[in-house]
């Protein structure tokens, strides 16, 4: 039995790789590109450490190249459900017990495989199956999945060591547990770090899951889970089971055993879920956790001090990186008349440079949109801004799904700082701008802070420090993840704890400890060394 006093050193984020020309790690990946196109995988449901297959397959195609099929996957249905379920509570009677170091142990060795020997086919993975580039693949699928994983285990220790006072003659206790029963892990495609920390975070603190990928990135979860396998995860801690929303978030919502819903994806779903999980509360064993994070309509909002040149930088990567699919893409822009002129001339002259195609090409800045749904429902928007009278496309404005689900960067400017594409949610390759008299900035603000439901993640820019601290203040509860003289995106594993509020989401911070404390349920334990011996208190004795 051990006894020793455990510590782990705090982490320092994992650096990301150049894939510069002649580098080894360049080379590694395009041959594991290579290798991935040339064979076709089937991916069944993983469920008590048993690969099952259902027979009800999906393909899994490459956004940039729909003709090219990576493989199925099989889908899970009730039946399955109720089988991870049943994997899930066996499986949690030893992992829940296990020594804490015991499984921190094993995520930590997740971590440093996928660090080393296991970089290239995630990153690989997720190029292919989710269209992204070398370079949004790296800081996504390796470098911030491992600080996940790295930080979350600190995280535990720290919250680990918060101890009560004991006055003399007792002792006083917190201990950490997990909950009971287990937590249901839905992912979103566009993240593959998010895939790979929902369903974890839980289980290092000694939860069991069941995991939910999104059916558009069920490829590089696949391979996250062989990940996991090879590290040494026990069977049945994580369960893996693909399909639709219906046939299994509601068997697995509807279970009394539900502890807890792990979520990232679009404010409609959860809200749903939500509701879900309220009509079946007469019937559960708890009241489940829930955290979320969901949509965004992140904004850039400019005042006429800002740097120009760095503003047209954080713009056009802000809104247009990764085919602005991140859940934190700038999607509107507030800018003053006075920098309008020279913003725009510089702008519109960046964004006609960007490249887009194949991202096996790698000097492509962008690539595909994830499928044809988000393909169609971006061009109604592109298509509504075309016959507006109040809107006009300086940027893009065309698209082509014949070989991949391609949309150019397009950007629109309106007259009315109500448009549809100023508030609604469009998850893709669009950038709305709303030029404001520079006499009317408290007015402007007060747009920025209540045209959107959302509240994720958005920036100010200014050189003077007055107005960024007037911007700063007023927009206060208008993002989660606020950014001075920065674009909206790039949140990073213990530097900017991640999560928004409104519409946005719990803000239960993914990346911190306040996300760990989420799964974890304390128990407070008082022993008392010399208890009284007699029941009556002083006051009652009579002089």
């Amino acid at each position: 039995m051990s006894n020793a006093y455990f510590r782990l050193q705090q982490p320092i984020n994992e650096p990301i790789k150049t894939y510069k020309p002649g580098s080894p790690e360049k080379e590694e990946l395009k041959k594991k590109l290579a290798e991935l196109k040339s064979k076709q995988v089937e991916v069944p449901l993983i469920i008590g450490g048993e690969e099952i297959k259902t027979g009800n397959t999906a393909e899994m195609r490459i956004p940039h190249n729909h003709k090219h099929v990576l493989g199925v996957y099989h889908k899970a249905g009730k039946k399955e459900v109720d089988m991870a379920i049943e994997a899930a509570l066996e499986a949690r009677k030893e992992w829940a017990e296990m020594p804490w170091e015991h499984r921190v142990s094993v995520f930590l060795k997740i971590a440093d495989l996928l660090a080393g020997p296991w970089r290239a086919t995630i990153n690989a993975a997720t190029m292919l199956g989710q269209s992204k580039t070398v370079y949004q693949a790296e800081i996504d699928s390796a470098c911030e999945l491992i600080d996940f994983y790295r930080f979350n285990c600190y995280f535990m220790t720290q919250l680990m060591e918060e101890q009560p006072y004991s006055p003399n003659g007792m002792w006083n206790r917190s201990e950490y547990r997990p909950l009971e029963g287990y937590v249901f892990a839905v992912t979103p495609f566009n993240f593959t770090s998010i895939a790979g920390n929902l369903p974890t975070a839980p289980a290092i603190v000694g939860n069991v899951s069941l995991w939910k990928p999104a059916s558009s990135a069920v490829y590089s979860a696949y391979f996250l889970m062989k990940l996991f396998e090879a590290a040494g995860l026990p069977k049945g801690v994580i369960n893996f089971v693909p399909g639709s929303g219906g046939q299994v978030g509601t068997p697995a919502m509807s279970n009394p055993n539900l502890a807890g819903i792990h979520f990232t994806g679009s404010t409609e779903v959860f809200q749903n879920m939500w509701k879900v999980v309220s009509d079946n509360l007469k019937t559960s064993k708890y009241y489940p956790r829930i955290v979320g994070e969901t949509g965004g309509k992140d904004f850039i909002f400019a005042h006429s001090s800002a740097d120009v040149d760095a503003l047209v930088v954080a713009a056009l990567r802000g809104a247009f990186e990764y085919q602005g699919q991140k859940c934190s893409a700038a999607s509107r822009m507030y800018i003053p008349k006075s920098i309008w002129g020279e913003f725009k001339e510089k702008y519109v002259g960046e964004v006609k440079k960007i490249k887009m195609g194949d991202v096996e090409d790698f000097t492509n800045f962008f690539s595909a949109v994830i499928d044809k749904a988000a393909f169609d429902s971006i061009t109604k928007y592109i298509k509504y801004a075309k016959n507006a009278k109040d809107a006009e496309i300086i940027t893009g404005g065309t698209f082509d799904d014949s070989k991949g689900y391609f949309i150019e960067p397009t950007t629109i400017v309106t007259t009315n700082p109500k448009f549809k594409t100023m508030e609604e949610e469009i998850f893709g390759p669009v950038l709305t701008i709303y030029i404001y008299d520079d006499n009317k900035l408290d007015e402007a603000l007060t747009l920025c802070d209540e045209t959107s439901p959302y509240a994720l993640t958005g920036c100010v820019w200014a050189q003077d420090r007055k107005m960024i601290s007037k911007m700063s203040d007023r927009l206060r509860n208008a993002a989660g993840n606020f950014y001075i003289n920065d674009k909206p995106t790039a949140a990073v594993v213990g530097q900017q704890p991640f999560g928004g509020g409104r519409a946005s989401g719990t803000n239960d911070k993914a990346g911190s400890a306040m996300n760990m404390l989420r799964w974890m349920t304390a128990r407070t334990l008082k022993e008392t060394f010399d208890p009284p011996k007699d029941w009556r208190y002083p006051f009652m004795s009579e002089e």
